[in-house]
This record gives structure tokens, sequence and C-alpha cells, in this order.
């Protein structure tokens, strides 16, 4: 008997892949083949996906970048990829198509519909994005990273939570060392490439800590290539031991074994902060679609998980003083661990699973 096949539309960023990689992998742990739609761009973050994940690459644009020229041609490469995603579907029906969002995941999910197959968007942040707010009224079942998550009139959601990678549930609630006068660490990140406002403000930060922190604190940051060197330089002048990279590949390690998190808000950067279980100090990026990072970081701020600096306030002073109030505390540092760890829901991708399986059982009965 041939395999049930899941077709997951993914692509740009890695907040849409992440939680499409974690699914990925419940499924195929379930007994069904698993296919991942993209386009070029989305194909770039494909890596951590099981090698048993067919990688189709199909065509897509969006109308938010390059001149008139490229936007001129998005409707043909739009109508390019649909018309390959459909013909795929027609040779090997997939049982459900689940989107995650981006406009790489606008063929496969338009194709999904032409063919009438079952499907399904995640929505990671709790602003739908434009895509997904696209395809919300035209799909069987929108489920939410966040909650709650502001959908149109008439759409109805489900709450799941972001599924979150392997390596990530694999230091779910990993025992934290709280700080104390003993050598700490500190993960800075800011989106899968880091943000340019925390390499600009971390080592500024870290250089007005007290002398017997500053010493005992090392940093490992996400920064952009144009920023390493300054970054770099920055930590060097502080006197501050610090690990500066574009893109660390052991990220939840780091995380579980690290103090503080100063991050970014994207849903999966949250979703992996609260299932392993770490204080933060959040950043929300300003001009997030919907000011959705800030929503993002308030399920932490509320639970008392995490500070939250919006961007307009965010200071090497501020971010110090609150850097020096957590690694001081480690009482208080503690219960924002746990705080956060009762936020988190690991079994996220369990759920979105359930729900593809719910999905598959309808068209089959």
């Amino acid at each position: 008997m041939t395999k049930p096949l899941l077709v997951i539309a993914a692509g740009g960023t890695g907040g849409h892949m992440f939680p499409a990689q974690s699914l990925a992998e419940e499924m195929l742990r379930r007994g069904w083949r698993v296919r991942l739609s993209t386009d070029p761009r989305g194909a770039r973050y494909t890596g951590g996906f099981p090698a048993e994940v067919q990688v189709d690459v199909v065509n897509s644009g969006t109308f938010a970048r390059g001149g008139l020229l490229a936007k001129l041609t998005v409707p043909f490469r739009i109508a390019s990829g649909v018309i390959a995603a459909w013909w795929r579907m027609r040779r090997d029906p997939p049982a459900v198509v689940a989107g995650f969002g981006g406009y790489p995941a606008l063929p496969a999910m338009m194709a999904a519909i032409l063919a009438r197959r079952p499907r399904l968007i995640h929505e990671q942040n709790g602003v739908l994005g434009r895509v997904n707010r696209l395809f919300a009224p035209r799909v069987d079942v929108v489920a939410c990273g966040t909650w709650p998550t502001d959908l149109p009139d008439g759409v109805e959601g489900v709450f799941t939570g972001n599924p979150v990678r392997g390596n990530v549930l694999e230091r779910a609630g990993a025992g934290y060392i709280s700080p104390g006068d003993w050598p700490m660490s500190i993960l800075a990140i800011g989106g899968s490439q880091g943000a340019h406002i925390l390499s600009k403000t971390v080592p500024a930060a870290m250089a007005l800590l007290p002398e017997n922190l500053r010493f005992r604190v090392r940093v490992s940051q996400q920064a952009r290539e144009a920023d390493l060197d300054a970054t770099r330089g920055g930590f060097e002048a502080a006197g501050v031991a610090a690990d500066v990279s574009p893109f660390f590949t052991d990220i939840p390690a780091r995380m579980s074994e690290c103090q503080l998190v100063i991050s970014r808000s994207g849903a999966s950067s949250v979703a992996d902060i609260s299932v392993i279980g770490r204080p933060s100090i959040l950043i929300p990026l300003a001009i997030a679609t919907g000011d959705h990072q800030t929503v993002n970081a308030q399920g932490l701020a509320a639970a008392e998980a995490a500070v939250v600096i919006a961007e307009g306030d965010l200071t090497p002073e501020v971010l110090a003083q609150h850097i020096e109030t957590i690694l001081t505390d480690g009482e208080a540092a503690q219960h924002m661990a746990n705080a956060a760890l009762a936020v988190g829901k690991p079994e996220a991708a369990n759920e979105l699973a359930d729900l593809v399986e719910q999905l598959s059982n309808k068209e089959t009965s």
C-alpha cells in the first residue's frame, strides 16, 4: 500500500521553514511520505530537512522586492510555479497540503485549491502574514502558533503552538544553571542571519557592566557578515569573550547552556526559548508586518519569563541594566526560566500532525 503523501508549502525565511521542518520530521515518523514545495530562495533553508523529504523547487515571486521590470514578471513566475505544482499533484495526489506562509508557498497552495486537495495553513505569528491571510478563507483548517491570533472575519483558528525542530526537542526542559559567581553564557540571536541593531548594542551594553560581572560572561552572537568585524571589535574592547558568527548550526545546544537569551521575537525564536526554558530579553522588530513580533513576545512577557524592550527604546544603557539585573539575581532568573518552560508547547508538532491526519481521514472516509 502506498504511503500517504503530505506536501508542505513553505519558504522565504527560517521562521517559515523551521516549523515546516518539524512537521516533516513528525510525519515521517508516522509513516508518511513528505514533499516540500518551495522556490530557489526557500531552497537555501532546506539543509536541516531529513534526507527522505523530496524538495520540489518551483517558480514564485513577490511584489515587495525588485524594480518595475521584476514586478511585471511576478504574475508569470507565479503562474508557471502553479502549473508545475499542479502537474505534480495530478501525477502523485497528496493526501493533504500544508502551507506555512511566505511567498514561496503560493504556487503549491494555489495548485492545491485547483486540484481540490485537503489543505491547511499554519501561521507562526500572532498576526497573519500576507500569504496566509490570502489563503485563510480557502483552507480546511487554520492552525495558529501564537494565541490569540488576529484572523479574518469568519475564520476560526486552532491553537497548536509553533512546532520546534527535533534538535530543539532534544533539549526541551534542559536543566538551568542559574546565574552566580561562576562563568556564565549569553546567547544573542537576531533571526537566521543576525540583526544589525543587536550587533551594535550588545557589545556596547557589555562594556557598561560591572567589571566583576563582565569578566565572567561569554557571549555567542549571530551577526551579519557586514557587521562581523565591528561586533568582534566591540567585544574585544569591552574585554568580553565572544563567539561571533553569521549563523550557528548548534543554537539549541548554546541556548540550553546559557543563562540568558537576547533575541528578536520571531515566532520560532520565541518557541525555542519557551520549549528549552530560558530567561530572555526580547527586542521586537519594529517594521514587522502588523507589529507581529510584539504580539509574539506577549506570552513570555505576561508570564514574567521575558523582558521586552521596544526597538525605539533600545540603548546600551537600557540593555546593560536588564542584563545586570538578571545575571545578579539567580532566584529571579530561575523563576524566569521556569515561567518560560510553562509557556512552551513541545507537543506542537504532534498536534499539527494530528490535524493533518484528521484531514486525510476526512478525504478517505
